[in-house]
């Protein structure tokens, strides 16, 4: 495993480390006051206890974060001794109702081998892809590459005369992808009860979810659209986009209700997601009326936006929602309503 991260959390009556790798992916943490510690199933196990018992060693009574080198790590067969409170760290086994956390900036496309959902015993253990590691605009980006390679000079020099192209709309979509998930990086770092999933394909026709954040505050899909100095005007169910009107708050209040509908038949408990939508760049936004049912958030005040959510989940619940979440599997179900619009 590559250098890990170890950071101190006090809130809430805790005082947990979180131990994460240099690119943000989180791989276990400690409580501090019961000694109970988890390792994510992903996880190098010893490359983590090793990583807490460095910082229970060496970090001063004020330190809030280190780095743990691999030279700085014990030897995996270095396990601690007996009466030792790390004793107690049992490998991470997920559930549904026991996940993993995991930050956003690490794509991975190895698929991942999955125990049974706890709600049906009888299941079959299946290939998945772990989301969590997924970059944000990642399946956007995607897109913008494939149209780039499949015509190079035809994309250079649309780039060159400024005109619009598909190529274009998927760069810049994935430009402000990138944009909103280093905003949500605030609340995750005050909080790390939030947890973020980007990029998340749905379904079979190319739908996918930019960000799926999970938090105390409650679920939400966020439908990120970027519109460098735009003017963006809201009026209920009506978006006007430089006098241009745009589906955006029915496309977010479907992406919300499929979502909620897809993680409610994975963890076997009812999932309320609430739409967002988020607009990032526009020079102008003016929101007459705001929607029923689907928020409008500008991009710079989304991260303080989420910390003003009054708590509605207990972490039991962000996690089991979380672990359904990451779960490829989730999102493309083998039956699946054809009839059902793009996203």
């Amino acid at each position: 495993m590559e250098e890990l991260t170890v950071s101190r959390w006090r809130k809430y009556g805790k005082d947990r480390l979180y131990v994460s790798t240099l690119g943000g992916v989180r791989v276990g943490w400690h409580d501090l006051l019961t000694d109970e510690t988890s390792v994510e199933a992903t996880a190098d196990r010893n490359a983590v206890m090793a990583a807490i018992v460095h910082w229970r060693e060496n970090a001063s009574p004020t330190a809030e974060k280190i780095v743990v080198t691999q030279r700085e790590a014990v030897p995996p067969a270095a396990e601690p001794a007996l009466g030792d409170p790390l004793t107690a760290i049992k490998p991470h086994e997920p559930t549904a109702m026991d996940v993993e956390t995991a930050s956003t900036s690490t794509e991975s496309t190895a698929p991942q081998t999955s125990p049974p959902s706890c709600h049906d015993p009888a299941a079959a253990v299946e290939d998945w892809e772990d989301l969590a590691l997924r970059r944000a605009g990642a399946e956007a980006r995607e897109q913008a590459v494939a149209l780039r390679q499949a015509a190079p000079v035809k994309t250079f020099l649309a780039r060159v005369l400024r005109v619009h192209t598909d190529e274009r709309a998927w760069r810049i979509g994935a430009d402000g992808e990138e944009k909103v998930a280093r905003q949500l990086a605030i609340p995750i770092e005050r909080d790390p009860r939030w947890r973020v999933i980007h990029a998340i394909p749905v379904g079979d026709r190319g739908s996918d979810i930019d960000h799926l954040v999970i938090g105390p505050g409650g679920v939400y899909s966020l439908n990120a659209k970027h519109h460098p100095d735009a003017k963006v005007w809201v009026g209920g169910n009506t978006v006007m986009v430089n006098g241009q009107r745009q589906p955006y708050i029915r496309n977010s209040r479907h992406e919300a209700e499929r979502a909620s509908k897809l993680l409610a038949a994975a963890t076997g408990q009812p999932v309320v997601v609430t739409g967002v939508l988020v607009i990032v760049g526009a020079d102008d936004l003016v929101i007459k009326q705001a929607p029923d049912d689907v928020h409008v958030v500008n991009r710079m005040r989304l991260g303080k936006w989420l910390q003003a959510r009054p708590d509605a989940l207990d972490e039991t619940t962000i996690e089991a929602v979380f672990q359904a979440a990451r779960r490829s599997t989730t999102w493309r179900p083998q039956t699946q309503n054809a009839t059902q619009p793009k996203s």
